[in-house]
């Protein structure tokens, strides 16, 4: 209905122009598609003449959003001249009571840019202090366990080796068999144009037993496994239980860190070795479609194209990646304070510090160990 809808008619008179609003200024009205920024325009075309009189006498409706874009409007103070009805004033007087004026914007100076870099390496000092003796204290907590294997909280191990590597072979074998099929369509094509086919099982064979099957695998359990960790953990802040472990003397690393360390450190090679196989497959068949190169070619010449060392060099970095984001998760779900924000925040943080070590940590063994297997 054309009557209701919010607008402004400037009309000329012996006193000077009026400003005379029509239609019903609610929200309804206000936010129907195209009305608000037609009202907006018409604002803006009246900031020409701040002499202006204001005439709301004719509104059929006003509430707290149609005064709020008039107060905005006058700048945050009344009009010169201003006619309304007493309960159109105390609508707008109510808005102007409770308005906030934004406060202006300011360019940081080099100094607090200087002061911001300081902070941030404040806190990653303090992250990398907490990290150091979260992994002293699994080393004490293991020496513990060494001596005293029968008080060790192995129920609990099991139990995450059940959690974080037997429910999450369906998705990596899924994302592994994917992966190669992508790699061998993709190497496939390059390699069709040399008259080189059957290299291509040298380079799947390298590229996803040495370096994309561990990585894939750590990235995986880091986004699934590594958040769940620190979601647990935290829960455990915000609902109280690490503060009653620590009134009853239940050691905090002995029954929550070390049991998903020791199993995240012995499920990662595991699964490693699982998505590197479902990536294998899923490169073979697809230089089966693709090239015509036999599966049985294709196993019979992958042990003269990638030597073990590059198996054990990947179950190493698998040991390594699974103890990092372990820690990293027990990092962050302790550092979680008592409210539900926090709680997100250290989990997201969990997950992207977790990925950034696993790329690395990868890097590092990729220098490191250059001439092995190659």
């Amino acid at each position: 209905m054309e009557e209701n809808v919010p607008r402004i008619a400037r009309e000329p008179a012996p006193q000077g122009p009026v400003a005379r609003t029509l239609g019903r200024w609610t929200a309804a009205q206000l936010t129907m598609p195209g009305v608000w920024s037609a009202v907006e325009a018409s604002l803006a075309a009246l900031k020409a003449e701040p002499g202006i009189r204001w005439d709301l006498r004719d509104l059929q409706r006003l509430d707290h959003l149609g005064a709020q874009a008039l107060w905005n409007h006058w700048g945050h103070q009344w009009p010169a001249q201003l006619e309304v009805l007493p309960d159109q004033r105390a609508m707008l007087e109510r808005v102007a009571r409770f308005a906030v004026v934004p406060p202006p914007y300011r360019r940081r100076t080099l100094w607090e840019y200087f002061l911001g870099l300081g902070e941030l390496l404040f806190k990653l000092t303090d992250h990398a202090r907490d990290l150091l003796r979260l992994i002293g204290q699994l080393m004490l907590d293991l020496m513990r366990l060494v001596r005293d294997p029968r008080d060790g909280p192995w129920r609990d191990v099991t139990g995450h080796i059940y959690q974080i590597g037997a429910t999450a072979l369906p998705i990596t074998a899924l994302v592994g068999f994917l992966i190669g099929v992508v790699l061998a369509y993709l190497t496939s094509q390059q390699l069709r144009l040399f008259g080189a086919e059957i290299y291509i099982v040298n380079i799947l064979g390298l590229s996803l037993i040495r370096e994309l099957g561990p990585v894939l695998a750590a990235v995986l359990i880091a986004g699934r496994s590594g958040s769940a960790i620190t979601a647990q953990i935290g829960v455990m802040r915000v609902t109280e239980e690490l503060d009653a472990m620590r009134v009853m003397g239940i050691p905090q690393g002995f029954r929550l860190v070390m049991p998903r360390a020791m199993a995240m450190a012995l499920a990662m090679p595991l699964i490693t070795l699982w998505t590197t196989v479902s990536a294998l497959v899923g490169g073979m068949l697809a230089a089966d479609l693709v090239l015509g190169i036999t599966p049985s070619y294709f196993i019979n010449n992958l042990p003269r194209a990638v030597m073990v060392s590059n198996l054990w060099l990947a179950m190493g970095k698998s040991v390594v990646f699974g103890l990092m984001i372990a820690l990293i998760g027990c990092h962050y779900g302790l550092r979680v304070k008592p409210n539900t924000e926090s709680l997100g925040q250290g989990t997201t943080a969990s997950v992207v510090t977790s990925i950034t070590v696993v790329i690395l940590i990868d890097a590092l063994f990729a220098v490191i160990f250059k001439n092995i297997g190659i």
